[in-house]
């Protein structure tokens, strides 16, 4: 059914689930600043809070609370947080 994943002493928690066509997970990231790397293609959209993203060989962008952004697959991204931030994130 549910999955709860942990990363970065559980400052940055989700529960995973599958959509009607796509894998995903629902979390939250408290402040801080974290490195992900990628296996498929991210489509990473702020629910509340915002995300300050450096994507490889892009400038560093901001997302706010109903903006989206794509990470491609087998890749790494930094992201800076600074306050409590909730995700969507959709897999592939």
């Amino acid at each position: 059914m549910f999955k709860t994943n942990e990363y970065f002493d559980g400052k940055v928690t989700s529960i995973a689930f599958q959509t009607d066509t796509l894998p995903a997970t629902v979390g939250v990231m408290a402040a801080g600043d974290y490195t992900f790397n990628t296996a498929e293609k991210e489509h990473m959209s702020v629910i509340s809070g915002a995300l300050k993203i450096q994507l490889p060989g892009m400038q560093q962008q901001t997302f706010s609370a109903g903006q989206s952004f794509e990470v491609p697959a087998n890749s790494s991204f930094e992201v800076s947080v600074a306050t409590d931030t909730a995700y969507l994130c959709l897999y592939g």
